[in-house]
C-alpha cells in the first residue's frame, strides 16, 4: 500500500471530497425540487380546500335559498288551496241556489199547467153543462110549450117591457 505524506495528496481523499460535494449539490437540487413539489402540492391542497369552502358556502346559500323558495311555495300553495276552497264553496252555494231556483220554477210551471188544466176542464164541464141544459130546455119547451102558451108568454113579456126599461 502506498502512503502519501499529506492526506490531500491521496486520491481516495479527493474521491471522497468529490463524492461529498456531489452529494451536497445533488441533495440541494433534490431538496429544492422536493420542497418545490411539496410546496406546489400544499398550494394545490390549499386551493382545493379554498374551493371546497367556497363550494360549501355556495351550497349553503343555495340550500337556504331553496328552503326559502320552498317555504314561499308552501305559503303560496296554502293560499291557493284556501282560495280554491272559498271558490268551491261559492260555486257550490251558487249551484245549490240555482238548482233551488230551477226547482221552484219547475214547480211554479207545473202549478200553472195544473191551474190551466183545471180551468180548461172547468170550462169544458160548464160548456157541456150549458149544452146539456140548453138541449134539456129545448126538449122541455118543445114538449110543454104550444102556440097558445107561446102567445101568452109573449104577451106577458111585452106587458113587462115598460117596467124592465124603467129599471134599466
Amino acid at each position: 500500500m502506498h502512503h502519501y505524506e499529506h492526506f490531500w495528496l491521496n486520491p481516495v481523499f479527493w474521491v471522497a471530497v468529490s463524492f461529498v460535494i456531489f452529494v451536497v449539490l445533488l441533495g440541494r437540487t433534490i431538496w429544492g425540487k422536493a420542497t418545490e413539489a411539496l410546496d406546489a402540492r400544499a398550494a394545490r391542497i390549499r386551493a382545493d380546500l379554498d374551493e371546497a369552502a367556497r363550494l360549501r358556502a355556495e351550497a349553503e346559500a343555495m340550500r337556504r335559498q331553496a328552503e326559502s323558495e320552498r317555504a314561499a311555495a308552501m305559503t303560496e300553495a296554502e293560499a291557493l288551496i284556501a282560495r280554491a276552497k272559498v271558490e268551491a264553496e261559492r260555486v257550490a252555494a251558487a249551484t245549490a241556489a240555482e238548482a233551488e231556483a230551477a226547482a221552484k220554477r219547475r214547480e211554479r210551471m207545473a202549478m200553472d199547467r195544473i191551474q190551466a188544466a183545471e180551468a180548461s176542464a172547468l170550462a169544458d164541464v160548464r160548456n157541456a153543462a150549458i149544452a146539456v141544459a140548453a138541449a134539456a130546455a129545448r126538449d122541455v119547451i118543445a114538449d110543454k110549450l104550444d102556440a097558445g102558451a107561446d102567445a101568452k108568454l109573449i104577451d106577458t113579456a111585452v106587458a113587462d117591457l115598460p117596467k124592465a126599461l124603467r129599471a134599466a
